[in-house]
């Protein structure tokens, strides 16, 4: 029973959160982006609370080796997870700004698409190869 309670909790903090930022920035007693910057600091503190969590819970187990083995592969899947999600939102931003730039030198110059396209791939690999470091991250373990 407490297994369930403690997945619950970080999860009804982060809607608590939500809830908070919405009701300040509706009643204008925050700004938008104060709101966001709390947000984001709830967010990492609810994960930094989960991570240690479960190392405690690996740690307690008692067999060093279980813990170690436990760890490693935890560990192992949130470098993976990282490495996706990071360079996935570095590549959003890189294609955000881009496209938009590709477009109006296309409209400007046609013969300039194929250049144009090629800054735009760019953008979009850089999350292919996160998603590829991720894999061997994964397959590593």
């Amino acid at each position: 029973m407490l297994e369930y309670i403690l997945m619950v909790v970080p999860v009804l903090f982060l809607i608590g959160s939500v809830y908070y930022a919405y009701r300040t920035v509706s009643l204008g007693k925050h700004t938008r982006r104060r709101a966001v910057t709390r947000q984001v600091a709830a967010f990492v503190l609810v994960g930094v609370a989960c991570v240690l969590g479960s190392l405690t819970a690996f740690a307690a187990n008692g067999d060093a080796e279980t813990a170690k083995a436990g760890g490693d592969i935890g560990l192992g899947l949130i470098g993976a997870a990282l490495a996706t999600g990071i360079s996935g939102i570095g590549g959003g931003i890189a294609v955000g700004n881009a496209a938009p730039a590709a477009i109006g030198a296309t409209s400007e110059d046609p013969k300039a698409f194929g250049k144009a396209l090629i800054f735009v791939a760019l953008g979009e690999g850089v999350a292919l190869y996160g998603l590829l470091v991720s894999i061997l991250i994964i397959n590593k373990l």
